[in-house]
């Protein structure tokens, strides 16, 4: 009798387990529906992707051989575990200012840095946005990847209108469903690599508004702006597919400026490629943080950043991709400690502003202000 009750009970159990799976797998498949995990290429846009030189074997690729992961999981996880910085993130809130727009749009030449990847930039008449970020998420898993507190002062409804808005790849500390969502309206063109406007249209961008491009693609804007999509180190892919829409950089010409939007890439020999074709350069904005030794062919160290920029011959560096999330397990404020180190050693005129400054890149302070040790 005890055998036949204990073989119920198992029954049971197992039953019930299968029921708990069914429905979490049924919960995690709707969730996985949900707009913000974009839409993979189709038709036409398919056919321009499989024609790129980039494009191989289903995938696109790098130029170099790039291992996402370059050392073993065991290591990785050992790091992750055991390595890891307490101040991944701040204990105090960023000391950000808000965006004074007076003094941005009074300007000539203006800049203000929004924590992370994402920049606005006023030049030559023109309002431009790179990798807007701006919902305090970088997360497709609720309640997580948060901003630190301080560091989200602006949000998508106070941005004013968009002339050209930068994408450089799809990953969602880049590409923000809901940022991109809410300046939809007021955003005139924007430009990615081949296959991101997939997500776009899926997101109620229209097609007159995408211009989607391959590396080495030249784009006359019009009004003296031309646009260079040039190559970057590094792959892409929201929800489970990878690698099947292209990253880029981008280099911008104004009237009266030369920049180099970087985006996000490991150190390799295109920055010189792209220096020597297109340079020089008023100004290159390169990422700067979440980097590991795990990951180094996909993200560069500091010092490499510095060498980077040496090699696109810029006149100014503003470092980016640090100071408002942790996608990493170094300390928070690593990133602009030791890149100002090296920028000083090299003698690389170096911007640091705080999250929401306007910068006047007529005029602006080229060496540190250190507002980081002020937590």
């Amino acid at each position: 009798m005890k055998t036949k009750h204990k073989a119920t009970g198992v029954f049971r159990f197992l039953k019930w387990s299968a029921l708990t799976l069914v429905v979490l797998i049924g919960l995690i498949t709707s969730y996985m529906m949900h707009p913000q995990f974009g839409k993979r290429p189709s038709g036409e846009r398919l056919k321009r992707i499989q024609q790129s030189k980039q494009f191989k074997d289903g995938k696109f690729r790098n130029n170099s051989p790039t291992p996402q992961l370059t050392q073993s999981w065991t290591v990785a996880f050992s790091d992750y575990f055991f390595k890891r910085s307490a101040e991944t993130s701040p204990k105090h809130k960023i000391p950000s200012v808000p965006v004074d727009w007076d003094s941005l749009f009074t300007r000539s030449h203006g800049l203000v840095w929004l924590g992370h990847s994402s920049y606005l930039l006023r030049t030559d008449g023109k309002t431009i946005l790179v990798d807007p970020v701006l919902s305090g998420s970088i997360s497709p898993i609720p309640g997580s990847g948060k901003a630190f507190a301080g560091a989200d002062v602006i949000t998508a409804d106070v941005l004013p209108a968009i002339d050209y808005l930068f994408i450089s790849h799809d990953h969602y500390d880049h590409m923000d469903y809901k940022t991109l969502k809410a300046l939809q309206p007021r955003v005139g063109k924007i430009i990615v690599g081949l296959g991101v406007g997939e997500h776009l249209e899926y997101w109620g961008y229209h097609s007159d508004q995408i211009i989607e491009k391959d590396w080495w693609d030249q784009v006359d804007l019009g009004n003296g702006f031309h646009v260079t999509v040039t190559p970057a180190r590094h792959f892409s892919g929201r929800s489970i597919w990878s690698a099947n829409t292209l990253w880029a950089s981008y280099v911008l010409e104004t009237p009266s400026r030369k920049l180099y939007l970087g985006g996000d890439s490991g150190y390799d020999s295109h920055f010189k490629e792209i220096g020597d074709k297109l340079g020089p350069f008023d100004l290159a904005i390169l990422e700067n943080g979440q980097y590991d030794l795990s990951w180094k062919y996909i993200h560069m160290m500091p010092e490499e950043v510095v060498q980077a920029a040496k090699d696109l011959q810029a006149a100014k560096l503003l470092p980016v991709h640090s100071s408002k999330f942790v996608l990493a397990n170094h300390a928070w404020y690593e990133p602009l400690e030791r890149i100002s180190k090296e920028a000083s050693i090299q003698r690389q005129p170096l911007l640091t502003p705080r999250i929401g400054e306007v910068v006047d890149l007529d005029e602006p302070h080229d060496s540190p202000n250190y507002w980081w040790k002020t937590d």
